[in-house]
């Protein structure tokens, strides 16, 4: 395995573990459409994603002017939250995390996802028995996990080279860098495997490649 000399797995959710990428692109060309906004492909969603969210609505060409992020956010989470059950785990997430759990590794999830929803959705998939701790924001507007892996890391109390970070987005390889966990991104979630290569971390085409070299 790719991650076999590590203590303590993180997990990015959305993206991640949760394949939603299909559910995000619909809610935002839906919103896009209302405003006369050009509206996006699966490609070109994942060429502009980015988080901060408020940067990636202002690539969308939403002015703040006359509706505020905190308006547009609201409008996107409110459809998410109606239709988040239409979305599914990636193929082979399970095996996956059964495996790390069965090699005696640690895992959590690390979101800038609600917690209270987050929370919800991995009892939904029945998850929670992989993960030693379940980590949200504690707001709607998906603005940053930075402050919550440096406590999360913490808790862990695990030295360098222990902790390992596994996400879709250059934030999740910030946020790992910025912790001191190494990082692997998956390119088959909100960006695409050209932005993820700039990190200059493994990259890897779909989650099954996390165990595919025992």
């Amino acid at each position: 395995m790719l991650i076999k000399n590590y203590k303590h797995i993180i997990w990015d959710w959305n993206g991640t573990i949760l394949n939603d990428i299909d559910l995000s692109l619909n809610i935002i060309n839906n919103i896009l459409k209302e405003r006369n906004l050009n509206t996006l492909t699966k490609n070109s969603y994942r060429e502009l994603f980015t988080i901060p969210v408020k940067n990636y609505y202002e690539k969308l060409g939403f002015d703040f002017n006359k509706e505020s992020f905190e308006e547009i956010g609201k409008i996107w989470i409110e459809e998410y939250e109606k239709r988040k059950y239409e979305c599914s785990l990636y193929n082979g997430i399970e095996i996956v995390l059964k495996k790390i759990k069965d090699s005696g590794i640690e895992q959590s999830i690390l979101s800038a996802y609600s917690q209270h929803t987050l929370e919800e959705m991995v009892d939904y998939f029945s998850l929670r028995k992989y993960f030693k701790y379940i980590v949200g924001l504690d707001n709607i507007y998906a603005a940053s996990k930075l402050h919550l892996g440096i406590d999360l890391m913490k808790k862990l109390k695990n030295g360098k080279g222990e902790t390992l970070m596994i996400g879709d987005t250059l934030h999740d390889y910030e946020v790992a860098t910025e912790i001191g966990a190494d990082c692997i991104l998956v390119a088959e979630g909100h960006q695409s495997k050209d932005i993820l290569i700039k990190s200059g971390v493994k990259v890897i085409n779909n989650i099954l490649e996390l165990i595919e070299f025992d």
